[in-house]
């Protein structure tokens, strides 16, 4: 009987989707602990590695996730966690929540306060009950000193309210995943904010306008991220099986941006590099990279 071929990490890439960013990059929101990722985590971080992402910030949405992004950045150099409640799961909070979340910002691993915010499209938590567990995220950070991971989705005007009022006692905060308008952006650049960018800028169907609005961001303001498993980039060059996105596909939305900028790809992962370490107090992630 023949045996079956080993399996390598690189067979769960296409050889057209094995880009190499040309410096280390920093995926500043990935959810590997999301079921998807259960069979092949490993494989997916050495993927990320030769892919010359150095750095992944790995998402925390709830008590769950975020405990389970702690042991992940526990056991791999490199991984850090961020520590938060949804605005999906926001009808959840409560005084134990609070206190759980409390001893997580505590924890080394744990280098932002979130995923917190808004989300008024498709209210799976009530809008009151999303403002009352998000201002209770942001006294939290203000507490811990950590800085914001923040979700919005069609709820611009108000989150900006909220942020207003709270600019004056919260440090850095990060929209994001940013997918809104002209106006919402510059209301977030105006209380000095950084912005996320995601492959949502790869859609030509809903990510048009983002084409323009990326060269008005500041690129010490400006942060790169997959949000994977979600917002697949459309126009990758080859189709990828089951669909599932992931950090070692950043160097492609990294191209995009760049591109839309109209600087090299090296100029825009340098920058955005520098940016997110300095943003989540991270060690050089270029050193990672040489180490991995």
């Amino acid at each position: 009987m023949t045996s079956k071929p080993t399996a390598t990490f690189d067979d769960g890439l296409p050889e057209a989707l094995r880009f190499h960013s040309p410096t280390a990059l920093v995926d500043i929101g990935a959810n590997l602990t999301h079921d998807s990722f259960a069979r092949d985590l490993d494989a997916v971080i050495q993927r990320a590695r030769a892919a010359n992402v150095a750095t992944m910030i790995l998402t925390g949405t709830d008590r769950e996730h975020a405990e389970q992004a702690v042991t992940l950045a526990r056991r791999w150099p490199g991984l850090y966690a961020t520590a938060g409640v949804h605005p999906h799961d926001a009808s959840q909070w409560n005084a134990e929540l609070e206190r759980v979340m409390r001893d997580l910002h505590r924890e080394p691993e744990v280098v932002a306060v979130g995923e917190c915010g808004l989300d008024f499209n498709r209210n799976f938590s009530s809008p009151a009950d999303q403002e009352r567990a998000f201002e209770a995220q942001l006294g939290l950070a203000v507490e811990s000193g950590l800085p914001l991971f923040i979700h919005e989705r069609d709820a611009g005007p108000r989150m900006l309210e909220i942020l207003k009022a709270w600019r004056d006692d919260i440090g850095h905060a990060v929209i994001h995943c940013f997918t809104g308008d002209r106006a919402t952006l510059y209301g977030y650049l105006d209380l000095d904010l950084h912005i996320g960018f995601t492959g949502w800028i790869c859609d030509e169907r809903r990510g048009h306008h983002l084409r323009e609005q990326v060269n008005e961001i500041p690129l010490t303001r400006l942060m790169v991220e997959t949000d994977c498993p979600y917002l697949l980039p459309r126009n990758l060059p080859a189709k990828l099986k089951g669909r599932r996105h992931e950090p070692a596909l950043l160097p492609w939305i990294v191209r995009e941006i760049a591109h839309w900028r109209g600087i090299t790809e090296a100029e825009l992962a340098i920058a955005t590099t520098a940016t997110a370490c300095a943003f989540f107090r991270l060690p050089d992630a270029v050193h990672l990279a040489e180490d991995s």
